[in-house]
């Protein structure tokens, strides 16, 4: 055996750290990096958030794991909430983004079956999407990079250009049972889908008899400046899965319904062992305190307007580097005319983290508890950055 032990799936940078301190994450060697990466939108509350620190270490004191053949209060108690937050009546709990979209997909099609109609078991979805890496979920998302190599592609997915909503109209079928998408995508680019499009997928499926199903794994949670990104839109979903914002760092994800819409997931029919732990459901729960305090939401539409106007003026002053600015709240991306791997590799250079994207993109996604110092701080470092680039040939760049 030769080199890591590990599967050799990851092109990682190299860097390994020690520590996190809110925004900052700190090297073995005492190098301080600030991180708008934020795990790729999991560390909603940053790092080392002393209510998540204290609340999983008091349940990791008294129990880690006992499985759904059990009653798990905390979990009943999360799902409360969540219920209360959203549009949902029912929650089921998984340990990932991917695992709660398999869930949306599995009781969307049951639905249509236990009303009746087996035959009804296709998903229209977008094209950019990415829903997973789960064998469903890449056929889902639809990107041959993802499906390649893996077999024939998963049965039932339909995919549309991205906000074509005629082209989403054609697409249903006596077999079509729901359309799933990203009210922001965030792997395709941290591109929105207007609100006037999410209100047609609402009518279109209430018209159709379909389901709408959200992907908020990277847009929930106060990502977008409200609880989940669908409420900007004025509609409601039947189903939708959430992930990484919900537990600040945690594996937890879940998949929220209507009661409707969950009719058909009785006793057997679906579950999880790991799934709503103890361990999980204390920090979910942690999160919750934070996100829904009161003001909450309202500070990080606030910051996130001061980081989009700093951005803004960034983008002014190298147009050569910097296309334009996208994105809700503290979901944001800059649009790059170089390289995003190269812009993303400079803004390293400045110790600042970020995440690339679909459509050459860089995503920015600060934990939601930034400061307006830190924002400044993080907009000089992008501001270095992008002139670094932009003093650079474009031959060069390119």
């Amino acid at each position: 055996m030769s080199g890591s032990a590990l599967y050799e799936t990851f092109a990682r940078a190299p860097l390994a750290f020690e520590r996190g301190e809110g925004v900052w994450l700190v090297t073995e060697s005492g190098e301080r990096y600030l991180d708008f990466a934020g795990g790729i939108a999991v560390n909603s509350l940053g790092h080392s958030h002393p209510h998540l620190v204290a609340a999983l270490t008091e349940q990791a004191s008294k129990l880690w794991h006992v499985s759904n053949l059990y009653e798990i209060p905390g979990q009943r108690r999360l799902g409360e909430r969540l219920v209360a937050a959203s549009f949902a009546d029912k929650v089921f709990f998984t340990n990932s983004g991917a695992e709660a979209l398999e869930c949306a997909i599995k009781t969307a099609r049951r639905y249509h079956f236990v009303n009746g109609h087996p035959e009804r078991y296709r998903i229209i979805t977008f094209e950019g999407a990415f829903h997973g890496r789960t064998l469903a979920t890449i056929a889902a998302g639809g990107q041959q990079k993802y499906l390649e190599g893996f077999g024939p592609k998963v049965e039932g997915f339909d995919q549309v250009p991205f906000d074509d909503i005629d082209a989403a109209e054609k697409a249903i079928g006596p077999e079509t049972a729901a359309i799933l998408v990203e009210p922001v995508q965030g792997e395709g680019g941290i591109r929105s889908f207007p609100a006037a499009s999410m209100r047609r997928l609402r009518e279109l499926c209430d018209k159709h008899g379909l389901l709408l199903a959200l992907d908020e794994v990277q847009s929930g949670v106060g990502r977008t400046g409200k609880f989940f990104a669908y409420e900007w839109s004025g509609i409601e979903p039947d189903l939708m899965a959430i992930a990484k914002g919900i537990g600040g760092g945690f594996p937890v994800g879940a998949c929220l319904a209507t009661d409707a819409a969950a009719a058909g997931m009785t006793a057997g029919v679906h579950g999880t062992t790991f799934g709503g732990n103890p361990l999980a459901m204390a920090v979910g729960n942690a999160v919750l305190d934070v996100v829904l305090a009161p003001g909450f939401l309202d500070e990080v539409s606030r910051k996130a307007l001061l980081m989009k106007q700093g951005l803004a003026a960034i983008a002014d002053e190298f147009p050569s580097v910097i296309e334009g600015i996208r994105g809700e709240g503290l979901l944001l991306g800059l649009k790059c005319r170089v390289p995003n791997t190269k812009v993303n590799a400079a803004l390293r250079d400045e110790k600042l983290l970020t995440v690339p994207a679909g459509d050459n993109v860089i995503r920015l996604l600060p934990p939601l508890t930034v400061t307006d110092d830190e924002i400044r701080e993080g907009l000089a470092r992008i501001r270095a950055g992008v002139k670094s680039l932009a003093a650079v040939p474009a031959s060069a760049a390119s």
